[in-house]
């Protein structure tokens, strides 16, 4: 796999000119894995990048594992973006997000949002903005399930249906799981 670089913050992409930029957006999706646990650590440490301005896109099972209280950026779910449009000319804020972010992070990616992703489906706020996605822009996602489910054999077809997209992953760790299985 190959390294993702990234312009410097404050320095736009393909660009030397010393004209500051504001910063860079980085959209944090989350999903329903037990890791989603780690939300608020992840946050914590994105926010120590200067130049770094961080939003967060969840689903409604990621909600289970954190405390939204914990997450100090704006964070998005599913009722935000039926709230938002009430007609024609107001903003669709899956496009909003989409518009805003200079890169894209899901992390944990679960097993359900990677089918989802992987057969183009688009039910939820999360699912929306990774279909309207700016392939120009990355996307970095990082798996996150059980052993049993990660080594089920479409689960690698689906992560290569994502890296077929231009997306990049960025693999599993193996370790003692929360169900007490040690694995990917």
């Amino acid at each position: 796999m190959e390294p993702i670089s990234l312009p410097e913050p404050g320095i736009p992409a393909g660009n030397s000119s010393s004209v500051p930029r504001e910063n860079f957006h980085v959209l944090v999706g989350v999903t329903g894995s037990v890791a989603a646990l780690k939300l608020p650590l992840l946050i914590a440490e994105l926010l120590k990048i200067p130049g770094l301005e961080v939003k967060v896109v969840t689903t409604e099972r990621a909600k289970h594992f954190y405390n939204a209280q914990e997450i100090p950026v704006t964070l998005y779910g599913d009722e935000e973006e039926w709230q938002l449009w009430k007609g024609r000319s107001d903003p669709v804020l899956h496009i909003e997000l989409r518009r805003w972010a200079d890169l894209m992070v899901v992390a944990p990616l679960d097993a359900n949002t990677l089918a989802k992703v992987a057969n183009g489906i688009c039910d939820n706020l999360l699912t929306c903005v990774i279909r309207a996605w700016d392939l120009s822009k990355p996307l970095l996602f990082c798996p996150a399930m059980n052993t049993a489910m990660w080594e089920h054999p479409i689960t690698a077809r689906q992560v290569e249906q994502l890296k077929g997209f231009g997306y990049t992953e960025i693999p599993c760790v193996v370790k003692k799981l929360v169900c007490g299985d040690e694995g990917q």
